[in-house]
């Protein structure tokens, strides 16, 4: 296991793949750890370097003050201790919003972004705010299980395949979560969404319950020059449910960008 300084946290991170690689930085979603993306990876071409991490109050990192600008300067300083360059950036869920205001806070060190399965804007406030009073009377478990039905899809549901996640969500640090949950509820990062000038591809999930497609589209029409890809009968984690077609469209990012080197 690694873990770098940032910003005062101790954040837990996996680096994989030759170093000299072109990078490729992930970031999970809310209630997930970096085990996220573990299906997705053997799909995606060799030679990238690939990075991916526990945002502060999730799976191993340590906590602290949390807001979707802080937890983009965990990502932009965990990148340059890395020593990292022209990184493509690839968000799910309040990772997509992580993304996006590591783009405009950070652009610098992006060569492009992913933002899978979320929005500038997700939910309401009033929704966020009435998630946090469950958790603060039932903890994690009083959640679980409708968290599932957001998440994934039916089918994959009736395979078993939801009950290792929903393990994962409520084992999860309580503080972590609820402010996170308290960031998204203040975020909107619509603004600056509309002032990118960077290649950016959004990825949907036609039975996200989270974050459903016309929220997805709607945040790619505010970027101007964004790609945006839709999933058939694929939920909230496509990197779970159907990596190799998840793992397809990142890769077809890759190489618009130049991330790919020629074989």
């Amino acid at each position: 296991m690694r873990v770098a300084r940032i910003n005062g946290v101790g954040l837990h991170y996996a680096d994989e793949g030759p170093q000299d690689g072109r990078a490729v930085v992930f970031a999970n979603s809310l209630g997930t750890d970096l085990r996220l993306w573990d299906a997705l990876l053997p799909h995606l071409p060799e030679g990238l370097r690939l990075v991916r991490y526990d945002k502060r109050g999730h799976g191993l990192s340590e906590a602290g003050p949390i807001s979707i600008e802080t937890l983009a300067d965990d990502a932009a300083g965990l990148i340059r201790h890395l020593g990292l360059r022209d990184v493509v950036f690839v968000g799910l869920s309040v990772g997509g919003q992580i993304g996006l205001s590591l783009a405009a806070r950070h652009g610098d060190l992006l060569r492009g972004l992913v933002v899978s399965n979320s929005a500038a804007r997700i939910g309401s406030a009033e929704m966020w705010l009435d998630r946090i009073a469950a958790l603060r009377a039932g903890g994690l478990e009083s959640i679980g299980a409708a968290t599932m039905e957001r998440w994934f899809s039916p089918g994959f549901r009736a395979q078993g395949g939801a009950g290792l996640w929903q393990r994962m969500l409520e084992r999860q640090p309580l503080a972590g979560y609820i402010a996170c949950c308290e960031a998204i509820a203040a975020t909107d990062l619509s603004a600056a969404a509309a002032q990118l000038a960077l290649p950016v591809r959004l990825i949907a999930g036609s039975a996200d319950g989270s974050t459903p497609p016309e929220v997805v589209r709607a945040t790619a029409a505010l970027i101007p020059g964004a790609g945006y890809d839709e999933i058939p009968g694929a939920g909230h984690l496509p990197c779970v449910e159907v990596p190799e077609a998840h793992a397809r469209l990142l890769t077809d990012f890759l190489k618009e960008v130049g991330h790919v080197r020629p074989v």
